[in-house]
């Protein structure tokens, strides 16, 4: 069973939550954020462009021309491959433990896998971001030197930042799971 919903994050832009139960003990959650719009990105380029342009002008040095061009696609390509991800998923196996994907606008994978031994359990915490207050899922990993201790907090959905509505009900499913191993 596959579910959508459309939540926002936490600057009030949409974001969408897919839900698929791929058994009683496995369920994948994907966050989806919107993609790169084409014409934000010529705005930004037209802006530098025609600043450097001015100081061309003034200056008649064609390196601030080449430099401006370099250093735009430079960033564009940076930004595309480090910074901007377009979908974050979790998969979780009871069995198993939880896997970590985000997908970034140049078409990089990350993944990252949790043990389920590892895991002592998932909350949703919260914490001070700018000048508010924000929530945000997190996997408490077990001490091994000391059983009832957390050794790490593992963010999770850290792109997307969704809103706790959103949360919620991802935490809810996990739980379920958790109650279940």
């Amino acid at each position: 069973m596959m579910e959508d919903e459309t939540f926002t994050d936490i600057s009030g832009k949409a974001i969408s939550l897919s839900c698929q139960d791929h058994s009683s003990l496995c369920k994948e959650f994907v966050v989806s954020v919107p993609k790169v719009s084409i014409g934000k990105v010529m705005v930004y380029t037209c802006c530098v462009w025609l600043l450097a342009y001015a100081v061309f002008f003034f200056t008649e040095n064609t390196a601030v021309l080449s430099s401006a061009i370099f250093i735009t696609l430079v960033g564009m390509m940076l930004h595309i491959h480090f910074v901007k991800v377009d979908h974050e998923t979790l998969l979780f196996i009871g069995s198993l433990g939880i896997q970590l994907s985000s997908s970034y606008a140049s078409g990089r994978e990350t993944t990252t896998f949790i043990e389920m031994g590892k895991i002592k359990d998932i909350v949703i915490n919260e914490a001070i971001y700018m000048h508010q207050i924000i929530y945000y899922l997190c996997v408490l990993l077990k001490d091994p030197s000391e059983p009832n201790a957390v050794a790490c907090v593992v963010p999770l959905f850290q792109s997307s930042k969704p809103r706790l509505n959103c949360l919620v009900k991802v935490y809810k499913s996990c739980q379920e799971i958790l109650s279940k191993c």
